[in-house]
């Protein structure tokens, strides 16, 4: 049974703020919560419409993400305008990543 979902930000308050470049994972914790992005990763696309990005707040445990409910799949852009902080880093190559520098906007890479 799939649940209702009261995200943090309205559809209409969604801006085109990056070209389209796919799709992408991000959590509720994020969408949902409002939490922002601690943790960012770039993965192996599984088809032309996948960036690979995937999305954490830093929060979730194995068992949150176990949940498949807890995780869905959006525009890059949607993420975007959850946290802004992301684009510089939308480029960067599959293998990447990322974690928030505490406090700040800024993001070092972890790995990649």
């Amino acid at each position: 049974m799939r649940r209702e979902k009261n995200f943090k930000l309205n559809e209409e308050d969604i801006e085109e703020l990056i070209p389209p470049m796919g799709g992408c994972i991000a959590t509720d914790k994020i969408t949902v919560d409002g939490l922002p992005v601690i943790v960012m990763y770039r993965g192996e696309p599984y088809n032309d419409m996948d960036s690979g990005w995937q999305f954490y707040s830093g929060t979730e445990t194995q068992e949150y993400l176990d949940d498949a409910g807890n995780s869905e799949i959006y525009d890059v852009n949607t993420i975007a305008n959850f946290d802004k902080a992301i684009i510089p880093y939308l480029n960067l190559p599959v293998g990447t990543e990322l974690e928030r520098v505490p406090g700040t906007d800024k993001f070092d890479i972890v790995s990649g």
